[in-house]
């Protein structure tokens, strides 16, 4: 485990390297670095499920295409002002979520998982089949760039962009942090140790739950806003199971309940997937190195990247 200080250095780190990225690196790493924050906020709601609350899902998936494909006709019929896209997204993705969650909440363990796979797969096939509104497997293209704030230039620069995308990822993570800090999350942690015991003392379990699955969907579906303004173009394949397994693998390496862990991990995958995978020397076989990535994580790291111990200066002893 590491110090305070420590953390706060690393963090210091991270946050320094993401804010000079666009100075140090070409068009094509800077947008793999939007790509990864937006994965990333995926991860995390995601990890809002299976590691907060115990409900492994391989759903998430269909609530960012929810929200890329809602973005994305906001931003050609309505408004090219990102926030407002992103809110709208979130808010159709939640309300989706009601209306499939309700059911899929009402089961745990395998069963939940194998309810939140359909729900990904009868997503895609809609992305896929409702042509007049996705364009079908030609996707939405021609989306205007995107204002940070009214009385803005749009972004057409990759730098910008991604300065736009860090901004709004930091302030999802900042609000997740927070919510993890709070006596809802307490009650999700006693869902994920003891449901029984929750709900022999009171608690009302399937309703927090469908609370904090909706919640996941609202930021999956932030996500898939933040795909659009990066990206300017969704497909059905931004809604497929890939996505949704990649998200999952993402909490798992990272460490089941780890905010910190999930974002690495999600770095991670996404850097080995667009990056490595595109290297002349390993071209073609990024899923190999994925696969090789969980096989290694699995055996070198049983808590996931949040289990590393970070070296730290020994206490000292007491006084005799």
């Amino acid at each position: 485990m590491s110090t305070p200080t420590t953390s706060r250095a690393i963090g210091t780190a991270v946050l320094l390297g993401l804010t000079l990225a666009p100075f140090l690196l070409g068009p094509y790493a800077v947008a793999t670095l939007s790509r990864t924050l937006v994965f990333a906020l995926l991860a995390l709601s995601v990890n809002l499920l299976t590691g907060l609350t115990g409900l492994p899902t391989l759903g998430q998936s269909a609530y960012f295409g929810v929200g890329a494909y809602t973005a994305a006709i906001v931003a050609k019929d309505l408004t090219d002002i990102g926030p407002l896209q992103l809110l709208i997204a979130a808010g159709v993705s939640a309300l989706v979520a009601v209306l499939t969650g309700w059911l899929a909440v009402r089961a745990r363990g395998v069963v939940f998982l194998m309810l939140t796979l359909a729900i990904g797969e009868i997503a895609h096939s809609a992305a896929v089949n409702w042509k007049p509104v996705t364009g079908g497997t030609d996707g939405v293209s021609g989306i205007p760039p995107v204002v940070p704030l009214p009385g803005m230039p749009a972004l057409e620069l990759d730098g910008l962009v991604y300065f736009y995308v860090l901004a709004v990822f930091l302030l999802l993570l900042a609000a997740v942090t927070r919510l993890g800090a709070t006596p809802f999350a307490l009650a999700l942690r006693g869902i994920r140790d003891n449901e029984p015991r929750m709900k022999a003392i009171g608690h009302p379990t399937r309703r927090y739950a469908l609370t904090v699955y909706c919640g996941a969907a609202a930021l999956a579906g932030a996500a898939g806003s933040m795909w659009v303004s990066a990206q300017r173009f969704v497909s059905p394949g931004d809604a497929g199971f890939e996505i949704a397994a990649l998200a999952l693998l993402a909490v798992v390496i990272g460490g089941s309940g780890s905010i910190r862990g999930a974002c690495a991990a999600a770095a991670l995958i996404w850097l080995t997937r667009d990056y490595l995978g595109n290297l002349e020397a390993v071209a073609g076989r990024g899923p190999l190195l994925l696969g090789l990535l969980l096989v290694v994580a699995v055996y070198t790291l049983p808590r996931g990247l949040a289990g590393v111990r970070l070296p730290h200066q020994p206490s000292r002893k007491r006084a005799a």
